[in-house]
């Protein structure tokens, strides 16, 4: 019976085991698997012996006569849920050297993502300390009989994926109630890091394959949508890539490599990036806020000689091209390539997505062939070009998808620029390639037209920076935010005050990240399902750390990592060079503290350390404190905290304003307030027009630095009065 129950998924669903000579260990022992359908149990029972037994409700095993002659009398453990006597009988069953499948989400998943696990697995691990086995039951969530909105499919190919045997952690000197949690927190880290592991094996190896997959589930569907009200299905969007793929092999010279993209948040930017991949090209795309001699120096990097960008968009961000020309670079525009291109041409290209959708992927793409540059924001140093590769953003995606219950039906809302790494993999990349629709926004800086376009299409998903989010939480209406399911902050810090005025007035917790460009670019984020406020989350799967200690601070160190996700070099050749002599590891630069739970504290930038009287001071904390406490000024209030030289002290801390009615004694008193030492208290305030912002929001120290440099005395300053 079991060999032509297998013959029959194979035949069906292509049914695959991996590992499953696992299952022969002697008991006692526990499976644990993902649970995603109503055949989860018979995709298990093919593969494990007559004596393994699966954990059931007593009301679901007398469901019918199937249940009661096939599943309990053979291959059932029936529990009363409502019993606290469950746990003892399963125990006791273990403790006899039984063999249980238990399934600890307690209910099929209705995201098709992990979703909380059940203390009570925790306390039955540690109570028999019986050996442990995950399962990851792949593809199954597509079947008709899954209660996941996502689109289902009556022949998806399905495979199980058994674990090792998992070192179970043994808690020492915390209560039973401590340790179960413990136990269950980590079992969950063992499910989430096996599922990452199994689709990055068995997954697309690169963007446009990742990209086909998820047109070819979702042909007909609407994914993409800009401010012109534009609309793209799948088709569409395949046929305007294979469209511009046959142009570019006409334009652009086959010895260039990497092609510059100076585009903004519209339906042609991601267009031209998934035709260049199917052209042999590797975008690099350049940042039209940095000014045209950082963009002319991008270019040189990273070796551009052709760049496609519009006229219409140069017209409206009043950009002259002229420098880039200047320097060597051909611009290719849109609107001359669209003139280019036939009707019929057009046909046979859409023609050729029926009945199945296609793209032309290179022969020569492979997972570790580059995927894009993209270039760091420059805000305390030079910008650096940075190489991500196919398999390193992929990647990124993967571990996002893992720890967040994101479901087909959401609906992302993306302001932030696609130049920025949060904006490119996290805004457009992850939805396109989970299917998931996703509206682009030009710019995230109208702060009134974006919570009203949020609001007129009842988007899910939202992202931004302390600095937009803070913007728009004070311009919308407290309605415009109601569908509402995800809210992400990343790049900069998140203030308290951001995230008090948002669960104030909409109702709604903010989930602070924390990454880099070179991480392509998250390293972790909190969630629903285990979240910190004040921290930026737990490490994503797959991503290893160490501290390396910092002079003058005590309980946190410089942050290293490495994983998958990080890039694969610079293209600048001294910072390439200091990167690979790391041996595969990445300096953040940043000081981090992380707790016993695996929370993330960024303390700040190490190069935005002040040492006063020997005691290492964070410029980013003070920051965060003088954040939101002057709201008589208005949202155009900024400040920033610059360290100067001091003959006493080492250094000194410097507050500078765009506020001319603020003062010293004001910011002192704050800073008291919040509870910060007497070493955090600026000793100066200086007065400027504007305080320079990179097209992120946040503050450019490196630009701030040289507006103060540039001038042989402040503006307006006030000495001390008195020593606080």
């Amino acid at each position: 019976m079991i060999t032509l129950l297998r013959l029959l998924l194979r035949l069906l669903y292509g049914f695959r085991t991996f590992n499953e000579e696992i299952t022969r260990i002697s008991g006692p022992v526990l499976l644990l698997p993902n649970h995603v359908s109503w055949w989860d149990w018979l995709l298990l029972g093919v593969c494990l012996d007559d004596d393994w037994r699966f954990v059931t409700s007593k009301t679901t095993a007398e469901l019918s006569w199937f249940h009661k002659r096939i599943m309990v009398n053979r291959r059932t453990f029936p529990v009363d849920v409502t019993s606290p006597y469950a746990v003892k009988h399963m125990a006791e069953f273990l403790l006899k050297g039984g063999r249980l499948v238990l399934f600890p989400e307690g209910r099929i998943s209705h995201t098709g993502s992990l979703m909380k696990l059940f203390d009570g697995t925790g306390f039955l691990i540690l109570k028999t300390r019986a050996k442990v086995i995950t399962a990851y039951l792949r593809g199954a969530g597509r079947l008709p009989y899954s209660r996941n909105p996502n689109r289902k499919n009556w022949f998806p190919r399905i495979s199980v994926h058994f674990s090792n045997l998992q070192p179970v952690p043994q808690p020492q000197g915390t209560s039973a109630i401590q340790a179960r949690t413990e136990i269950t927190h980590w079992l969950r880290d063992c499910l989430i890091e096996q599922q990452f592991a199994v689709e990055m094996k068995f997954g697309a190896d690169t963007l446009p394959s990742a990209l086909l997959e998820s047109a070819r589930q979702h042909a007909s569907k609407v994914v993409l949508q800009d401010a012109t009200l534009q609309k793209l299905t799948y088709r569409r969007l395949l046929t305007g890539v294979n469209v511009l793929a046959s142009c570019w092999d006409r334009l652009i010279p086959g010895s260039e490599e990497r092609v510059g993209v100076l585009l903004p948040n519209v339906n042609a930017m991601p267009t031209v990036m998934f035709s260049l991949w199917s052209s042999g090209k590797v975008p690099a795309i350049l940042n039209y806020t940095a000014g045209t001699s950082i963009m002319v120096a991008c270019a040189r990097i990273s070796g551009v000689k052709t760049c496609v960008t519009s006229r219409l968009f140069l017209k409206r961000a009043r950009l002259d091209a002229t420098p880039l020309e200047q320097g060597g670079v051909r611009l290719i525009y849109l609107e001359d390539v669209r003139d280019s291109v036939s009707t019929l041409r057009r046909v046979v290209k859409m023609l050729q997505q029926y009945p199945y959708p296609s793209l032309r992927v290179p022969r020569d793409l492979k997972s570790e062939s580059p995927a894009f540059i993209l270039f760091t924001s420059g805000s305390e140093s030079d910008p650096k070009a940075v190489e991500l590769t196919h398999r390193n953003v992929l990647a990124n995606i993967r571990q996002m998808i893992s720890v967040i219950d994101l479901v087909e039906p959401d609906r992302f809302f993306n302001a932030l620029p696609l130049f920025h790494s949060f904006g490119l993999s996290v805004g457009l990349l992850l939805p396109l390639l989970r299917g998931v629709f996703v509206f682009l926004y030009v710019s995230p800086l109208h702060y009134r037209l974006v919570p009203a376009a949020f609001y007129d299409l009842s988007c899910t998903v939202f992202f931004g920076t302390n600095t937009f989010l803070n913007g728009y939480a004070r311009k919308a209406h407290p309605y415009d935010f109601r569908t509402m399911r995800y809210l992400f902050a990343g790049a900069e810090k998140l203030q308290e005050s951001t995230a008090s005025l948002w669960m104030q007035k909409f109702g709604v917790r903010i989930l602070e990240g924390y990454g880099a460009t070179e991480c392509s670019p998250c390293l972790s984020v909190n969630t629903p399902v285990r979240g910190c406020f004040g921290t930026a989350g737990r490490f994503l799967p797959g991503i290893e750390y160490r501290l390396e200690p910092v002079e003058g601070v005590t309980d946190a160190g410089r942050l290293f990592v490495r994983g998958p996700n990080l890039m694969k070099g610079y293209l600048n050749p001294a910072a390439n060079a200091a990167f690979q002599a790391l041996g595969g590891w990445y300096d953040t630069g940043d000081i981090v503290r992380v707790d016993a739970e695996g929370f993330v504290h960024i303390l700040g930038r190490l190069k935005r350390f002040a040492k006063v009287s020997g005691e290492m001071v964070s410029l980013t904390a003070v920051e965060e404190a003088l954040a939101g406490a002057f709201p008589q000024y208005g949202l155009r209030l900024c400040t920033a905290i610059v360290s100067r030289l001091d003959e006493g002290k080492g250094e000194k801390l410097v507050a500078v304003t765009n506020e001319p009615k603020l003062t010293l004694e004001q910011i002192r008193e704050v800073i008291r307030a919040k509870g910060l030492g007497n070493l955090a208290v600026p000793r100066e305030l200086q007065v400027v027009r504007e305080i320079p912002r990179l097209g992120s929001g946040k503050i450019n120290h490196r630009a701030l630095e040289s507006l103060l440099q540039g001038k042989p005395e402040f503006q307006k300053s006030q000495e001390k009065t008195q020593r606080p």
